[in-house]
C-alpha cells in the first residue's frame, strides 16, 4: 500500500470514529491521530471560545506550558494560524525570528520544531492544531499538507459536535424556562405570556441570564432577591 493510500484509509477510519464521538472524545481522537500522522512528539489543540483562545486538548504538561506562554506573549504560530488563516512550520525554535519571545521560551521546554495548522469550516475559525517535536527540522511541507487534511476532517466533526451541544443547551434552557413559567402560572394565576414577562423582567432588571432566573425559581421556588 502506498503512503497516499494508507493515509486515505486512515483518514476514512478517523472520520467514522469522529462521527461517533462526543466533543471531548473528538478532540482527543483528533490530537492522537495528528501526532501519529506526522510522527510528532507532542501536540495540542487550541480553540476560540467566546472570542478568546484557550487550550482545549494537550498531550502533556509541556504543551500546557507552551500554550500558556503563547497566550502570555500574545504572539506565536498558533495565534497567527488562527488570525491569518494559514499554517506555519518552525524548523528550529533556537533560530526562528518570527516569534522570538515565544520560541525562546519553548526552546527551554525542549520544543525545537513546530507545525501549526488552522482549524476552520465555512462558518469561520474554530482554532488551531499544534504539533511539536524535540528535534529540529522534523516537519516538512508534506506534513503540513497531511495536517491540513486532518484538520479539515477535525473541523467538520468539531463544528458538528459544537452545534449538537448548543442545540442540547437550547433545549435544556427552554425546558427550564417552561418549568419556571408553570410555577408562576400556578402560584399567581398568570397565563403563559404573563409568566414569561415576569421572568424576562427579572432577567433584565438584574442583568442575569433568563435561564439562570428560571433555574433559581425551579430550585428554590422563589424569584431572585
Amino acid at each position: 500500500m502506498t503512503e497516499a493510500n494508507r493515509l486515505a484509509v486512515e483518514f476514512a477510519e478517523l472520520a467514522e470514529r469522529l462521527h461517533a464521538s462526543d466533543f471531548d472524545m473528538t478532540l482527543a481522537e483528533v490530537l492522537r491521530a495528528a501526532i501519529a500522522a506526522v510522527d510528532a512528539d507532542l501536540g495540542g489543540i487550541m480553540l476560540v471560545r467566546k472570542g478568546r483562545v484557550e487550550s482545549a486538548a494537550v498531550s502533556s504538561e509541556t504543551v500546557v506550558r507552551a500554550d500558556e506562554l503563547q497566550l502570555e506573549a500574545g504572539d506565536g504560530p498558533c495565534l497567527e494560524a488562527i488570525a491569518e488563516r494559514d499554517r506555519f512550520i518552525i524548523d528550529d525554535t533556537e533560530v526562528e525570528d518570527r516569534w522570538p519571545v515565544w520560541c525562546g521560551r519553548v526552546k527551554d521546554l525542549g520544543v525545537r520544531s513546530v507545525l501549526s495548522v488552522r482549524l476552520q469550516t465555512a462558518a469561520g475559525t474554530l482554532g488551531a492544531l499544534n504539533l511539536y517535536a524535540t528535534t529540529t527540522e522534523r516537519f516538512s511541507e508534506n506534513d503540513a499538507v497531511v495536517g491540513t487534511i486532518l484538520a479539515t476532517h477535525a473541523s467538520v466533526a468539531l463544528a458538528a459536535d459544537k452545534e449538537r451541544e448548543e442545540l442540547r443547551g437550547a433545549i435544556d434552557s427552554r425546558h427550564m424556562i417552561g418549568m419556571a413559567q408553570g410555577i408562576l402560572m400556578e402560584r399567581f394565576k398568570l397565563d403563559r405570556d404573563q409568566a414569561f414577562s415576569v421572568l424576562r423582567r427579572y432577567s433584565q432588571d438584574r442583568n442575569v441570564k433568563l435561564r439562570e432566573v428560571a433555574a433559581q425559581l425551579v430550585d428554590s421556588r422563589a424569584l431572585p432577591e
